[in-house]
């Protein structure tokens, strides 16, 4: 299903191929300290920042250009990638000692074309992370903080999804704002392993779920299947967010219709 940051419960970015999402209900109603969001939000940027890191030392420019990407597209995933850096130091700093270190990644790209699209993803993730945890902070100074980035990962999505892949910046006239624990569902297939001296952060993935068609629009029905304890007997549905608008439709047989109107 392409929906980019019209995020669904049942379908959170499944045009991302391997998703986990919830089939039945928003997060979990958790309370979360200062310390927690912001070791999560580090998780995140050690995770674009070897995101970045990692492509643009095994593409050069050329490869990019082959790719069909614009001739600047590098030079400004590289600034990109030292915003992320950045990111990675400013929150560091801030947790001091509880920081938490990179973890091991694998990410799916295989040329500078996919590269670029999932660079998008990740970037409208972050976005969309920061936004769901701004209510949860406490400090003032912590959410100026969080804020700064914020805009940041906003500004990374809209330039890499218009200027790189001649797509839609923005989905509508608010972000979509996750909860940690739909946030921490979208990141973990890309997390092979972390350092033992983590620290343990109280978030638990979405169960397995896959959509078909995968590639849905406004109209279409869909067929959902997903994995784990979800399975039980009750009623579902698929939850559609877009903005901080939600849509709730029964599935019925395991399908449920894409609402008409719906962007990502």
């Amino acid at each position: 299903m392409k929906f980019t940051f019209a995020t669904v419960a049942v379908s959170l970015l499944a045009a991302a191929s391997s998703v986990l999402a919830a089939p039945t209900r928003r997060d979990p109603v958790t309370t979360y300290t200062d310390t927690d969001i912001l070791q999560f939000a580090l998780t995140l940027e050690h995770l674009e920042n070897a995101f970045y890191t990692g492509a643009l030392a095994k593409y050069d420019e050329e490869a990019f250009v082959k790719a069909g990407l614009p001739s600047f597209a590098r030079g400004r995933f590289t600034q990109i990638g030292e915003h992320e850096k950045q990111h990675v130091s400013l929150l560091s700093g801030v947790l001091g000692a509880q920081a938490t270190a990179a973890c091991n990644y694998s990410f799916p790209y295989t040329d500078p074309a996919s590269f670029a699209a999932l660079s998008a993803i990740l970037e409208g993730v972050g976005a969309s992370a920061y936004s769901g945890a701004a209510p949860q902070i406490s400090d003032k100074t912590y959410l100026g903080v969080a804020a700064t980035i914020l805009a940041m990962e906003g500004r990374h999505q809209a330039w890499v999804a218009s200027a790189a892949l001649h797509d839609q910046p923005w989905s509508g006239p608010e972000e979509t704002p996750l909860g940690l624990n739909s946030v921490f569902t979208l990141a973990a297939p890309f997390i092979t392993s972390c350092p033992s001296t983590n620290p343990t952060l109280p978030l638990k993935p979405f169960p397995t779920l896959t959509g078909s068609p995968a590639n849905a629009s406004p109209g279409t029905t869909v067929t959902y299947s997903w994995t784990g304890s979800e399975n039980g007997s009750g009623a579902f549905y698929a939850v559609y967010y877009w903005g901080l608008s939600v849509q709730s439709v029964p599935l019925k047989d395991g399908k449920a219709e894409v609402p008409a109107g719906l962007m990502g």
